[in-house]
């Protein structure tokens, strides 16, 4: 009885719209929508009240360590700094493998500019033609220099088409960014492996300006030799 209920053809009742004299008041708010205000204006009203029960049954004796470990900064609630819960061993650890990453990615970035460099032909220097014909009058003479312009060879770079120069500065500057990335990560590996060395075990101080022997913006220190046993 149920599906014969339910394939009889129903007609939709929709809600009205907004009356023609009342356009200028928007949209006429539906029953759904009233729904949706209706709970969010309820659930404000559930979290006030309930701040309202918090605040009236406050201990004012009570004490929690957060009340001086955190402050407000600028109006955002801030926790201090936690102490270190990583070991000397585990740190040194996490650093090696961010050592192997930035050594990784300056493997792979300089595969890519040997690959980039073999790909692209300097269009601009061409190989200037070394070869010397000798003539024996000028009909020789002309026959040989159309031999030669006739014998082809590349194109100079002003020859060829505007989309073909604009792929190959395209690819040049990339090489030139790909260059400058190499040596941004080869510095933070530097300063990375240094960091690290200084994390092991060991006597070590830094050296002085009087005492560096080749003069550099860098610390420089030196370790105390110790037997190996």
């Amino acid at each position: 009885m149920s599906s014969l209920r339910n394939a009889v053809h129903r007609r939709a009742h929709k809600e009205r719209s907004q009356p023609n004299e009342r356009k200028r008041f928007g949209l006429l708010e539906k029953h759904k929508d009233y729904v949706v205000r209706a709970k969010a204006f309820h659930k404000k009203e559930d979290y006030l009240q309930k701040l309202k029960e918090k605040a009236a049954f406050r201990n004012p004796d009570e004490f929690y360590f957060k009340m001086i470990n955190s402050k407000t900064v600028s109006g955002v609630h801030k926790q201090a700094g936690e102490p270190n819960k990583y070991t000397q061993e585990e740190l040194l650890l996490m650093k090696s493998q961010d050592i192997g990453y930035i050594l990784q990615k300056i493997l792979s970035e300089k595969k890519k500019i040997e690959r980039l460099t073999a790909t692209l032909h300097s269009l601009d220097s061409q190989p200037s033609n070394k070869h010397v014909y000798y003539a024996e009058d000028r009909e020789d003479a002309k026959r040989i220099l159309s031999e030669t312009k006739s014998g082809g060879g590349l194109p100079a770079f002003e020859d060829l088409p505007e989309k073909i120069k604009r792929r190959t500065a395209a690819s040049y500057r990339e090489l030139e960014a790909r260059k400058n990335r190499v040596q941004d990560l080869e510095k933070i590996y530097n300063e990375m492996a240094m960091k690290q060395e200084l994390q092991k075990k060991g006597k070590k101080r830094k050296l002085r300006e009087d005492e560096i022997v080749c003069p550099t913006d860098k610390p420089v220190y030196k370790w105390r030799t110790e037997r190996k046993r």
